[in-house]
C-alpha cells in the first residue's frame, strides 16, 4: 500500500481548498495543473517515471471529485462498485462503460475513468486499489483490466436482481 490517498485526506484536514484544485487539475492533462503540484509532488518526489507521476496526478483528481468519502472495510474495487451501481440502476450502459474503461489506451484513459467515477459518485471506491491498479494498467498480460472484469462479473453474477442492492454491501 502506498499510502498516497491517505496522505491526500491528511493534507484535506489541513488545507480545505486540497479538493478544490485537485478537482480543477482534472480538466488538465494528469501532472499538467500547477496549482496541483504541492500535494502531489511532496508524495512523489524523486519520481522519474513520468507514467508513475501521470497516474498519481489523476488519481489525487478522482479522489477529489468522488463526493464520498470511504470508511475502513466499506470502500470497494471499481469493478465492484460498477457492477452495483448496473444491478440498483437496472441499465445496462453501465456494463458498457465499463467495458470501454477496459479497453482504454493511456490517451484515453483519465477520461474514461472521470466518467466512471462520476457515475459511481454514491459509492465508496478504494483509492489506493485504483492507484496499484492504474500503475500495472500497460501490463502486457492486462492484470488489472482482468482483475477489474472479474470483480464486476463476480458481483453481477452473485446479486440477484429481486434484492435490494444497498442493503447487501452494507
Amino acid at each position: 500500500m502506498s499510502g498516497f490517498i491517505e496522505w491526500l485526506e491528511k493534507i484535506n484536514e489541513k488545507n480545505s481548498k486540497v479538493r478544490a484544485v485537485l478537482r480543477r487539475s482534472l480538466a488538465f492533462e494528469p501532472g499538467a495543473y500547477v496549482e496541483a503540484y504541492p500535494y502531489v509532488e511532496p508524495f512523489v518526489k524523486g519520481e522519474a517515471n513520468s507514467l508513475r507521476r501521470e497516474v498519481h496526478y489523476l488519481v489525487a483528481g478522482l479522489w477529489a471529485m468522488h463526493k464520498q468519502e470511504s470508511r475502513a472495510g466499506e470502500s470497494m474495487s471499481l469493478g465492484r462498485a460498477s457492477a452495483i451501481h448496473q444491478i440498483a440502476s437496472g441499465s445496462t450502459s453501465t456494463e458498457r462503460r465499463f467495458i470501454t474503461l477496459l479497453d482504454a489506451d493511456h490517451d484515453q484513459l483519465p477520461h474514461r475513468l472521470r466518467q466512471m467515477v462520476a457515475l459511481l459518485k454514491e459509492y465508496a471506491i478504494d483509492f489506493e486499489a485504483l492507484l496499484k491498479g492504474l500503475l500495472n494498467w500497460n501490463d502486457d498480460r492486462k492484470r488489472t483490466q482482468n482483475a477489474w472484469a472479474r470483480d464486476f462479473y463476480k458481483h453481477v453474477e452473485s446479486e440477484p436482481e429481486t434484492t435490494n442492492t444497498k442493503e447487501k454491501i452494507k
